[in-house]
Formats: C-alpha cells, structure tokens, sequence
C-alpha cells in the first residue's frame, strides 16, 4: 500500500486548537467527486515515498512550537505503514492526530489499544443513510464499518471531531440537520462537529468544480443548525 507522499511543516487549521505538522499518505478507498486531494486518491503511485527519517528530521526545528503532527491522506488506514510511522512518531514524543473516513474500524481499534493517538477527525460524508452516502462517497460503503468507527471514536475518551464537507449539489438542509443528530455530543463524550463549505477549486469529479458552495449567508444557517 502506498506510504508518505506529502508534508506540509506548519498547519494552523488541521488541529483544533494547536499548529501542528502534516503528513499525507497516498490512495482512498472512497471517490467523494468532491474530494480536493484527488492527486492522492487516484495518482498516489506517481509521488516518491518520503522515508520516515526524512520527516523526523524535518520535524526537528520546530519541537518548541508546534503542537503535534496531523496524519492525513488518502486514507491513512489503508496504509500498511502507519501503525509504524505512529509508533515512530510518539517514540520522539510527538502527540498524533489522525483523520480517517471510518471504514476501516479494525485498523483504528489496534491503534488505539496501543495508544499510538491523541486525537481522531472522521470525515463522515452524510447522514447515514445508504443511498446518500453512496452518492457522496462516490462508491458503496458499508454503513455498519462507519458506525463501529463513530461508536468506537466516542469511546475512546480521546479528543474528536465529525465533520463534513457539504455542497448544494449533494447535501440538504434537511441532511445536515439529520447528520447532526446522528452524531450529536452527550455528557459522556467531548465530541466536536464541523461543517466544512465545499470549495469548488479542486475536485475528483470535474464537473464538480463548476458547482458553487453555499453561499455565505446558507453556510452560517447550516453551521447554526449543527451548532
């Protein structure tokens, strides 16, 4: 499977709350049309793998204020090496942030039993109802796999967030109300829920970059909504 393919040094939106580091692993198991790293999803294969000690010492200068590393991707799960770039990571004390989309709950029980994570953000892409999320994942999913992950995530009592990209073109404001009942936070867990506005700038599917965002004014109505 395909390792690191990316880093970006600094990233003060990745994190709630902290600047961290960010590490992108290659390929996705899901096609959402309006996904903005598709050079990862489909082309991974075409980007040099970045050795772990090469990030380890690019993390180096930065120790004194950066607050952790994001690994992201892709889908960072699929990755036969990341229970090993963790493992490296908090080796050098490293607090570790993970996104995921959830499908794969086995992957991210084992990681957290040996507590190789600090923080986990779920893309979860709509409420979960097949159709809709097959339509927005861009190919079937199991449902099932995604509420073990959520269950699992809520457990954890580590830091989290839900969160989803919306659009016109795929979300309603009737689907956004729905998502955030299905996930929303109770006494026993600190969850956290996002909206993300979808940006036509870069997409998977090209027609999808000709379709507008939600206007400022709908966005806020959305966020409050969640909120």
């Amino acid at each position: 499977m395909s390792g690191i393919k990316g880093f970006l040094e600094t990233s003060f939106v990745d994190w709630p709350g902290r600047v961290c580091a960010v590490v992108f692993l290659g390929g996705c198991n899901l096609r959402c049309p309006f996904c903005h790293n598709a050079s990862l999803v489909t082309e991974s294969e075409k980007f040099p793998d970045i050795p772990v000690e090469a990030i380890l010492a690019r993390l180096a200068p930065y120790r004194a204020w950066l607050g952790g590393v994001c690994v992201s991707g892709g889908e960072p799960t699929l990755s036969r090496e990341l229970p090993g770039l963790l493992q490296r990571l908090k080796r050098e004390n490293w607090a570790v942030k993970l996104d995921t989309n959830g499908t794969r709950p086995r992957v991210l029980a084992q990681l957290l039993a040996e507590d190789l994570v600090d923080m986990v953000a779920m893309d979860v892409k709509a409420p979960l109802d097949q159709e809709k999320y097959n339509r927005c994942a861009g190919t079937p999913v199991n449902l099932e796999h995604l509420a073990a992950t959520i269950s699992l995530i809520r457990q954890s009592g580590i830091a989290h967030e839900f969160r989803m990209t919306v659009m016109p073109l795929l979300h309603t404001e009737d689907d956004i109300g729905n998502w955030a009942d299905q996930l929303r936070p109770n006494r026993a867990t600190a969850t956290r829920l996002k909206l993300q506005n979808f940006n036509p700038r870069a997409t998977l599917v090209a027609e999808f970059g000709c379709s507008p965002p939600f206007s400022g004014e709908d966005f806020d109505r959305l966020q409050s909504i969640v909120a």
